[in-house]
């Protein structure tokens, strides 16, 4: 017969384990995409959201295009395909969420990053952030940003009260890069948010640090989608089909256990407590000399002629080469002489950059800095203070994978993920 203490001790382990760790019940999510702009990966991660409907309950697709053409329509078309493989997926699955009600909740937000303020007026896509964040529930509503700050930043600070409604998990990164404002005016405005950053480890999911033999990012489209249905079809066009997906981590977080422990150990990363977020702020052109961490905030001030221009305009550029290419950031004159830009790093690098404007006393300024591979890297006076729920990727020098900050938290579920979801793209088949 069992010994009755220890079927009652490990009934007593069981029960807190699952405590601390329990398989969210369609968890109540809102995604903030800029599908339809300059990166592909969001129609990828959009595929996987619509093959795996019946794990959430749907309160909005918004689409938040801080750069490039995103707009509602390109989540509408992907609807669309979805709607041609739902009698497959529903032969496996009765649970697929409505096409219909999909698209009642699809929202256009704001196109375009925000003023140096960090929010302008308010769009479709920030009022139903607010209605949704207002509904009466059990659970709170979860944020997905897969593009820009804008329409959170906006909803946020049209409705202040929402911030304890809300949990945020943000691909951070290059978008980062081009919601500098918003991000900036969330960070100094609502610290105590429930706020995950991930600036890094998202990569580790289309990373090929793998053996030949194992399913990777290059060779899935041939060995698993192609062939399945309509969204396979589609699928091809982003990358020549090759798995980019930097957004769905945010969706493998919500789909593997307790969403409200971010250190857990989980499909879409396991991350740590922030207390700052760091903000560099230069008087003047900076020089090799000066160093700031990736993905950190560098606050630009130049002297210049004051002018009746209004405040918060666009009034000069900051131009980085990149590549062949010259990328272009709005700076803007805050009055009283002073010319201000935020710029924020996606990666480690020693960063040339040049000041263009009619503004005489600026033009062709040039200047440099070096960043550094290690987020949030050493604090500073001007950080912006962060309350305990604000998490981001791990430091631990094991968790990198080559020279991606947490990426290993990420990477290592990658095999499970994608063999899951090999199941669902041959119910298409």
């Amino acid at each position: 017969m069992k010994n009755p203490v220890l079927v009652a001790l490990f009934c007593l382990i069981h029960t807190l384990i699952s405590a601390q760790n329990p398989v969210p019940s369609k968890p109540r999510i809102l995604i903030s995409t800029d599908i339809g702009g300059t990166d592909p990966d969001d129609n990828q991660s959009m595929a996987h959201l619509l093959m795996y409907s019946d794990l959430f309950q749907f309160e909005g697709l918004v689409s938040s295009p801080s750069y490039g053409e995103g707009i509602k329509e390109e989540i509408f078309r992907m609807i669309d395909l979805y709607e041609k493989d739902l009698p497959k997926l529903r032969k496996h699955n009765k649970n697929m969420a409505s096409p219909d009600y999909l698209r009642s909740v699809t929202k256009q937000g704001r196109k375009g990053n925000a003023p140096f303020s960090g929010y302008t007026t308010a769009t479709e896509g920030s009022e139903w952030i607010i209605k949704c964040a207002k509904k009466q529930s059990e659970q709170p509503l979860w944020i997905l940003g897969w593009g820009g700050l804008e329409d959170i930043a906006q909803a946020l600070h049209d409705a202040p009260e929402i911030q304890h409604k809300i949990r945020i998990y943000w691909i951070g990164g290059p978008n980062k890069k081009w919601s500098a404002n918003s991000y900036a005016y969330i960070a100094k405005n609502f610290p105590n948010l429930f706020f995950i950053e991930v600036n890094s480890s998202y990569y580790g999911f289309f990373s090929n640090n793998t053996e030949p033999d194992t399913i990777n990012s290059s060779n899935y489209y041939d060995r698993v989608i192609k062939g399945a249905g309509h969204l396979g079809m589609d699928f091809k066009k982003y990358y020549d089909g090759e798995i980019k997906m930097g957004d769905s981590p945010s969706l493998f977080y919500m789909m593997d256990g307790n969403p409200e422990i971010p250190s857990r150990e989980s499909w879409g990363g396991s991350f740590e407590k922030i207390s700052y977020s760091p903000r560099t702020i230069y008087n003047q052109t900076t020089t090799l000399q000066d160093t700031v961490a990736f993905c950190s905030i560098i606050e630009l001030h130049l002297k210049g002629p004051e002018t009746a221009i209004p405040s918060d305009s666009v009034c000069f550029w900051m131009e980085i080469p990149y590549g062949e290419t010259v990328q272009k950031w709005p700076g803007y004159y805050l009055g009283n002489g002073d010319y201000t830009i935020r710029y924020i790093p996606k990666k480690a690098e020693n960063l040339q950059y040049r000041i263009t404007s009619e503004i005489a006393e600026i033009n062709g300024l040039e200047g440099a800095i070096v960043v550094s591979n290690l987020w949030p890297g050493k604090t500073h006076p001007t950080d912006y203070p962060l309350g305990n729920n604000w998490y981001s990727d791990k430091a631990d020098p094991d968790l990198y994978d080559g020279k991606i900050q947490g990426a290993k938290t990420v990477l290592k579920w990658r095999e499970v993920l994608l063999d899951d979801w090999a199941k669902r793209w041959n119910w298409l088949k």
